[in-house]
Order: C-alpha cells, then structure tokens, then sequence
C-alpha cells in the first residue's frame, strides 16, 4: 500500500505570519503520525518563511516514522543536514521569489552540483531522493547520478484535474500516463519512487493506485483540511482517499 507523508511547512506559515509561537508543526506532525501517517516532511526554504532550524532539530528528536527534509543543494543547506542527520533528503530546485516550488530539477543541466550533493549526503548515511518532472531523460540522469530515489512531480497531473477526477479528459489521461511510465521506468533502474506536489482528497487515487510509487507527499490540501476539522481527521480521510 502506498504510504502517506504528510508535510507539515504550512502549519508554520501559519505561525510565521504572526511571528507567534503556535500553531506548532512539531505537535502537527505528532498528530499525523498518531493519526496514522508513514512519514513527516518539511522543507527549510534559504529565506526561511516556515520551517525554522528549531523545528527541525526537534522534529529529529519527536518523529518516530521517517523524516524526510526538502532542500536546495547549498552549502548552507548541505551543513545543516549533517547536522540534523534526517533519514532522507530531498533536494529541489529553489528560486527567492517563488510562492511555492514551481517544478523538478533540471539535472541534466545541473549534473556537477548534484552529483556532489549527492555523493556528500550519502557518505553521512542520508539516502537522497531528487525532485524530478516525469521525464524520461531526467530519471535517467538521477540513477546515473548515484540518487537513491526520484519523487515525481506530481504538478501538470493536478492542474490538470483542478475541480477533481475527469477521466474523459486528454489532458488528464497524458499527465496519468507520463507519471506511470516514468515511475516505471524508475523502478526498473533500481530507484525508490514517490511523488507529490498538488494532490488532493479529489485526485489522489489514481496516483496512489500506480504500483512502483512507494509514498505520496501532500501538504497544502491536507493542511487546509486540518485547519476545519483537525489534524487527526484530516489524515485519515486523505489515507481514505488514498485507498478508496
């Protein structure tokens, strides 16, 4: 069965906002994993506009699942997963202006720094998954590079069912089957597979229903839910979904 993720950053946006003390995405992501939820992620961003360095050392000390930290591939950032030491890294593409990370890495362009990260992480025992788009050329890149893991971008599939599942559409049945032919294709190269990025209660099942895709990372629609009817709840209905 596909595991569930659940990424915590927004309940520090929260928090941010107001500069406050609360709500805390620590005692979010204990809730998660009373509820029911395989791992806890949460991406530390260069400007810092959620999750702090305090969140992440206590969430190394509190998570009993499977931490998992999204990062750029900085020198700022490489530290600090040494130091924390998260059972797996991800690292993702990061531009200052962006409202949230607008697509994969280019690791064809980018394949000197990743190699290096990688290689890095993986000497401190950090298995290191890479954020792609579901392109064939990037997922070859990634196990050439020595990546343990690729989570495909899960974007162009979401904005492409926004209001929920339309199987009749084109578009749909295009971004469906590029991601199951690219987790495929994965898998078969020896790489982990997970995915996310703009899932919801409304479209998660088919991606959840692909076989090689071991977890999906939700934050945003999940969070939102949460903030209505609580955390606890709001976990259990996105595994429904999952599995429904």
């Amino acid at each position: 069965m596909t595991r569930l993720g659940v990424n915590v950053d927004h309940v520090a946006t929260v928090r941010q906002a107001r500069q406050a003390i609360e709500p805390d995405p620590v005692a979010a992501a204990i809730a998660a994993e009373l509820a029911g939820a395989q791992g806890i992620t949460v991406h530390i961003r260069g400007d810092r506009r959620h999750i702090q360095e305090r969140d992440l050392d206590l969430l190394r000390r509190t998570v009993k699942t499977s931490l998992n930290v999204e990062m750029a591939a900085t020198e700022e950032m490489m530290q600090m997963a040494g130091s924390i030491r998260p059972d797996y890294v991800t690292l993702v593409p990061e531009r200052p202006e962006e409202l949230t990370t607008e697509g994969g890495l280019n690791l064809i362009k980018q394949k000197r720094v990743m190699e290096s990260a990688i290689e890095r992480l993986s000497s401190e025992d950090m298995e290191v998954s890479l954020f792609v788009d579901p392109d064939i050329r990037q997922i070859e890149t990634a196990a050439g590079l020595g990546a343990r893991a690729v989570e495909l971008n899960t974007a162009a599939y979401a904005e492409a069912v926004p209001a929920g599942l339309a199987e009749w559409r084109e578009d749909f049945q295009r971004q469906l089957l590029q991601i199951t032919e690219c987790a495929s294709q994965a898998s078969a190269m020896g790489l982990r597979v997970l995915a996310g990025h703009g899932l919801t209660y409304r479209n998660v099942k088919p991606i959840a229903a692909i076989p090689e895709i071991e977890e999906l990372n939700i934050g945003h629609n999940l969070i939102s839910r949460a903030i209505l009817v609580g955390m606890e709840r709001a976990v259990r209905e996105m595994m429904a979904a999952m599995k429904s």
